[in-house]
């Protein structure tokens, strides 16, 4: 993400990568459409983690390899493994209180699944940009007078 920050014009507003997916509010402010940013990262991060996987003593190596072939399998774009899931969901953002609502979301998500008892105690999440703490990557804050962690 930083490399696209950087790179390709990527503005991120929040963030949370959680276990098993990730939740961004983001913008493209640059030459490279949002879409093209998008898919840039996921072939860049997929590629990573099967290389760490395959590279590191990782217990459950051979059955991670093997859920990302099958995944993969019958698809002719994919050469050995897919690691995203097609698509992505967005949603336009309008009214400061959908933008609030979205933000609340994604930094309640570690709180909802009881991976921390705080949202800024997730380090993979802009919560801590927003708390003024110690974090991961640089956001764009959005007035804090509008978040409100309910």
């Amino acid at each position: 993400m930083k490399y696209c920050q950087q790179y390709k014009g990527l503005t991120i507003f929040a963030w949370v990568l959680m276990p098993s997916h990730l939740h961004m509010i983001i913008r493209a402010d640059g030459e490279y459409s949002l879409s093209e940013i998008l898919r840039d990262f996921k072939k860049h991060t997929a590629k990573q983690i099967i290389k760490q996987i395959k590279e590191e003593p990782e217990s459950r190596r051979e059955w991670l390899l093997k859920k990302f072939e099958k995944a993969g399998k019958d698809l002719k774009r994919i050469k050995n493994y897919k690691f995203w899931q097609d698509g992505n969901h967005p949603k336009e953002i309008f009214t400061n209180r959908f933008l609030n609502e979205k933000v609340n979301y994604i930094h309640m998500n570690p709180v909802e699944e009881m991976l921390v008892a705080q949202p800024e105690d997730y380090l993979y999440s802009s919560a801590r940009n927003y708390a003024g703490l110690d974090y991961l990557l640089y956001v764009e804050l959005v007035d804090k007078l509008l978040i409100t962690y309910d």
